[in-house]
This record gives structure tokens, sequence and C-alpha cells, in this order.
């Protein structure tokens, strides 16, 4: 049984207010990339084995696809395939959280109430579609599909806190997202983006000024719009091609940064 974790993209992030048990409120815009980790779970007691490019920065103790399933009330040996960042902004533990959920549901196990227990970004997650997520990230409005384009992902290597992040924000009640438009293009979709914000971004840059630096050079490459991606250090450019998006991630990857080209994905396939 093997189950897909893509990478999660907030192409827009405003911060609207902070709860009285200190959960930020949220406005954003997700979406979901072809790149991204892989699970797979087989029958057995419950285990965690981890690969890939990523794996040596991930721990299994309390490694949330165990969480997951202890959520879920069932056992099986759970293979991560990590070839994403940890700590990054995009999802990828909370993307595996609900890869594991997905699986185990399809082994039969009903899915656990509340995900966002495990992660604010859990049950965006599940879904792996296009969505505006606010409040704590348990209010979800699905929307259209995106328009299938180029993206570059890019990191200089730190791993960021988001309890940190939160903690240097200047304010936390901002304005919301304004309506969200039915997408048919880059150009649209740049131009709607350039209207928003990522609120987190500037605190971030307070922490890791070098995000400034991976941001300039999506630019300077051919970015026809750039972003941090939740509390980062992962920035991502959208491209208007295939061709200048690999282009691109060569270039970052001669600061020796992580850089990948990929694409915006179609929502998953129900099964």
């Amino acid at each position: 049984m093997t189950e897909t974790a893509p990478a999660k993209l907030n192409l827009a992030l405003h911060v609207t207010g902070r709860r009285d048990d200190g959960y930020h409120l949220l406005d954003s815009l997700v979406a979901f990339t072809v790149l991204g980790d892989r699970v797979r779970l087989e029958p057995g007691p419950l285990a965690l084995r981890i690969d890939g490019p990523f794996a040596a920065d991930l721990s299994t103790d309390g490694n949330l696809c165990l969480r997951a399933a202890r959520l879920a009330g069932a056992d099986a040996a759970i293979t991560l395939t990590k070839s994403l960042p940890v700590a990054s902004g995009i999802g990828g533990g909370s993307a595996d959280a609900a890869a594991v959920l997905r699986g185990l549901a399809r082994m039969g196990h009903a899915l656990p109430a509340r995900p966002e227990r495990l992660g604010s970004d859990v049950p965006v997650c599940l879904s792996s579609a296009p969505a505006r997520m606010q409040g704590a990230g348990e209010i979800l409005t699905p929307l259209p599909p995106l328009p299938g384009l180029s993206v570059v992902l890019a990191n200089p290597g730190i791993a960021l806190s988001t309890p940190q992040v939160f903690a240097a924000l200047d304010r936390r009640d901002n304005p919301g997202l304004p309506a969200i438009p039915c997408f048919t293009g880059l150009a649209d979709l740049a131009t709607w983006l350039a209207g928003t914000r990522n609120d987190l971004e500037p605190a971030a840059l307070t922490l890791a000024p070098v995000i400034g630096q991976v941001l300039d050079g999506l630019r300077t490459t051919g970015a026809a719009f750039a972003r941090m991606s939740g509390s980062g250090a992962t920035c991502f450019g959208l491209y208007a091609t295939a061709d200048t998006a690999r282009i691109a991630a060569n270039a970052l990857k001669q600061h020796g940064w992580w850089a990948v080209a990929t694409e915006l994905a179609p929502p998953l396939m129900p099964r």
C-alpha cells in the first residue's frame, strides 16, 4: 500500500488573529506539487523505517507517521521515503501523516476525528487539493484545480522553528485574503498573488536573512512570482515553462542550496 505525500505550498498566507489557546488564525491559499515524500504501509506491528535523501534529518521517535497511526488506532509497518527537506515550510511532516491516514483508510481503518490534532496542515494535506485554509487549519473551502504551472522549490539548507517565526511577528490581526477567483494561467495567478502576502515572510527573514537571497535568486532566474512558503525556509517560484524552471533550479543549486523543478499537482484521485 503506497501513498504519495505531495509538498504543500502556501501560495498566500495571511495571519488574521490568535485564539485564547495561543493558536494563530490563518487565511491561506494552499496548493500542492507533484514532488513529495512517499509512504508505504504493510500489515504488521506498528513500526517506522525512514529512507531517502533526507532520512538522516529525521528520528523515528515521536514521528508524525507513528502518531497518525496511533490516532487512527491502527497497526502497520510504515516506510517513509523522505525526499523533502525537514522543517522547511512545505508541510512535509503533515503530508506524511496525512498519507499514513489515507493509506490506513484504504486498509479499512476509519479516519480519526479532528486530524488537526496532529498539526494544523494535516486536514488540508489529507485531500492534497487546492483549498482556502482558515481558522487554525481546520476550516477548508475546496477550490477548482489550479493550472498545472511549472514551479521551482528552493531551500538554503536551514531548518526554521515555526514557533520562533510566529513569535517574531510584528502584527497578528491582519486582513484576510481577497476573493479567490478561478485562475486560468500564470499571468492571472501571479497578478492575484501580487496583491496578497505571506505574513510570516518578514519574520522569517529576521531569523534567516539568507531567505532573501533565495527569493532574489528565483526572481533573477525568471520566476514570474516568488514567495516563501509557510514558515520557511523553502521558497517557491512560478515559471512560464518546464525548461525555464529546470534551468533555474540548476542555477540555484550552484549556491549550495536544495533546488528542484516540479509543477503544481492535480488533486489526488479518489481510490
